[in-house]
């Protein structure tokens, strides 16, 4: 299992813990980032078998509960984290500054599980060569792989309205949807599946066509269907940006349109992405930013 001391290179979409972060949570956020990123590495990169990524993401929980059981009080956790048998070393950096942001912040611990179900599902779906049925159950998925990061930066934004939650719930399910449609060319090669069966069956494509990567005009109808439906879902979300204050505002306006370029992009290569893996250049994010004063 690949340790987490020499970090993979990661592209994203959107901006993490930019200098648009007021300075006191940029730690914390990046805490989070780095806790949901690792273990996704775990889950997905590498050429460990499902039972030892499995494993390794059962060490990961332990450690989460570890530091999410040390006193609440700063110096009682500064020596807990700094002894030598508190954190599995391959992770001790990444608990580290998890476990002050933990009990500094309140963050809600079971969003944190939340993600690591999900990374666990993606292990047991991919062992299994399925996919998801319906959009229900790809929603549900969304819910725990994506939805909590929103909800603990709301937290740490000190924004905790239900309308809120919900809108950005929106813009975290439509994320993930943007990066379900925007790779399928890297996914469907490593086993991971996420037009759902009721997709191909509504759009009448043909799943040997899909493995091997063929563009067929089905599937390309069935992902503008996808792109249209992601770009709905961000719109329902949206309204955030005027509900969370100050800088975080504007990197929120980015993340969103972020999502949004990458569609258009999607759409600019007609819809044939299971040959091509759109990207977002240095030209895309003048657009971005243009566009977020209009927001």
């Amino acid at each position: 299992m690949k340790s987490t001391a020499a970090p993979i290179e990661h592209y994203e979409n959107f901006p993490v813990a930019s200098v648009l972060c007021p300075a006191h949570l940029r730690a914390p956020i990046a805490a989070i980032y780095h806790f949901a990123r690792s273990a996704d590495d775990l889950a997905d990169e590498g050429t460990a078998s499902a039972s030892e990524r499995l494993q390794a993401l059962a060490d990961y929980r332990a450690q989460l509960v570890r530091v999410a059981q040390s006193d609440n009080r700063q110096d009682a956790l500064d020596a807990d984290l700094a002894g030598a048998t508190s954190l599995d070393p391959r992770w001790s950096g990444i608990f580290s500054a998890l476990g002050q942001a933990l009990h500094a912040h309140q963050l809600p611990l079971p969003l944190l599980h939340d993600l690591l179900d999900a990374f666990v599902q993606d292990i047991e779906k991919t062992r299994g060569q399925t996919g998801y049925q319906d959009q229900a159950e790809l929603l549900d998925y969304c819910r725990r792989s994506a939805n909590p990061v929103g909800r603990l930066l709301l937290h740490l934004y000190g924004v905790h309205d239900a309308q809120s939650l919900l809108q950005s719930d929106a813009i975290c399910t439509a994320l993930q949807l943007i990066n379900f449609w925007q790779d399928p060319s890297l996914d469907i090669p490593r086993g991971r599946y996420y037009f759902t069966a009721e997709q191909q069956t509504a759009h009448r494509v043909a799943a040997a066509d899909l493995l091997a990567l063929r563009q067929t005009p089905a599937i390309t109808a069935m992902v503008a269907q996808c792109v249209a439906d992601a770009r709905a879902t961000m719109a329902r979300g949206a309204p955030l940006v005027h509900a969370v204050p100050g800088r975080m505002g504007w990197e929120l306006r980015l993340v969103v349109q972020g999502g949004l370029r990458i569609l258009d992009k999607i759409e600019a290569l007609h819809f044939a992405t299971l040959n091509q893996r759109p990207k977002l250049g240095k030209g895309d994010f003048l657009v971005m930013a243009w566009r977020t004063l209009w927001m």
